[in-house]
């Protein structure tokens, strides 16, 4: 398995060289690696460790992404450092085909992995079936909605609260009323996010359209920027994105525009763009998963944390935010935090007109979770 893993990272690095020269990039001129926003968290719970627990990551990106899988990253190496189990990864796993398998596979019977952390939604199948053949290795898929009743559980965040607030940023730093939202697949997750953000930049101004642009995948730089200067070229003045590197940001620069970003605080990349973002903190919840394997009390679930327990949170805002919406902004955050309020709640209509949250209520997490439509404001497909 070391030869194997040496291997395959390796070539990530020889990928990885090869994007950095497609990009025009070099050492001097590379930007600094961002501070992961981490956002306040219980502490998880302490346990002993009767076995040691070996903990192997799964990531469908490079590390390096400043996005989707460097939050995953970091949160890998808080659990192992407030756990002390050993924790190995592996990146650039694509979603289809055998690779996935075979890492997994790998991972158990040459480096005697008892926990696997799945990071991609495309990795659910074989993680069902994968569970089912180790019945006594532990098994956490992030994003997914498959799990079982002994070692197979699944776990995400809302993220669509913190999007609602960085679109309530968004919408009242628009000069064009027209924002861009380069977007990787049209899933539940995706459209869910889309709609959040649409919904909070209308709470600030009324008048905002969102217009989304498919990528079809999660990580692309190339297409990413081309796709955010699309949206710009045709009048947009602010870009968010739910995709995994800063291109958005750095084609949002270029044209003198704004930017939100996702996964983590990007500001270091595109100071003069950056507006704020949702940002993720994996990394109490891997803690609390390992220290329940070390101490033989895990039980599978199906997680959905929120603002009230950090492992989802809004990075600073841009200096220039208006003081009236920034403030506006930190109320909704307590009370999405509280409980008191949350973003999908009525009256809400989709793009044809027709009530889908009616006034006062709020939709439940089914529906939440299974979310087919866009939102009034949004112009763009949700099919695709």
């Amino acid at each position: 398995m070391a030869k194997k893993l040496l291997l395959k990272l390796l070539v990530v690095l020889a990928a990885l060289t090869l994007i950095a020269v497609g990009c025009g990039n070099d050492d001097d001129d590379a930007a600094p690696e961002p501070e992961a926003t981490q956002a306040p968290a219980p502490e998880p719970t302490e346990a002993p460790m009767d076995d040691e627990v070996i903990a192997a990551f799964v990531f469908v990106g490079p590390v390096g992404d400043a996005g989707w899988t460097w939050a995953h990253d970091q949160g890998r190496r808080l659990a192992e450092d407030r756990t002390g189990a050993t924790t190995l990864f592996v990146e650039n796993v694509p979603e289809d085909g055998p690779d996935f398998r075979n890492v997994v596979v790998d991972f158990i019977e040459d480096e005697n992995a008892n926990v696997i952390f799945a990071t991609s939604f495309g990795y659910m199948d074989a993680m069902e079936e994968l569970a089912g053949e180790y019945p006594d290795v532990v098994f956490e898929h992030a994003s997914g909605y498959k799990m079982n009743d002994t070692n197979f559980g699944n776990f995400f965040g809302r993220m669509y609260q913190p999007r609602y607030l960085s679109g309530m940023a968004a919408g009242a730093l628009t000069e064009t009323n027209e924002i861009g939202y380069v977007a990787a697949f049209p899933i539940p997750e995706v459209l869910r996010g889309i709609n959040a953000f649409t919904l909070g930049a209308q709470r600030t101004n009324p008048d905002v359209e969102v217009h989304v642009t498919w990528t079809f995948t999660w990580f692309d730089p190339a297409v990413e920027g081309d796709s955010a200067a699309a949206l710009l070229e045709a009048g947009a003045d602010v870009i968010a994105m739910h995709q995994d590197s800063t291109a958005p940001g750095l084609a949002a620069q270029d044209a003198g525009a704004r930017w939100v970003s996702y996964n983590s605080d990007m500001s270091a990349f595109a100071p003069d763009a950056f507006i704020t973002a949702p940002v993720w903190n994996w990394g109490p919840y891997y803690a609390r998963i390992i220290d329940a394997v070390a101490a033989g009390t895990y039980a599978p679930g199906a997680y959905w944390g929120g603002m009230d327990d950090g492992i989802v949170a809004l990075a600073p805002l841009a200096a220039d935010v208006p003081a009236d919406v920034a403030a506006e902004i930190d109320e909704v955050a307590a009370q999405l935090t509280d409980g008191s309020w949350d973003v999908f709640t009525g009256e809400i209509r989709d793009q044809d007109g027709n009530v889908v949250v009616a006034e006062g209520e709020t939709m439940e997490d089914g529906p939440m979770l299974g979310m087919e439509f866009f939102v009034e404001g949004v112009v763009g497909s949700a099919t695709g």
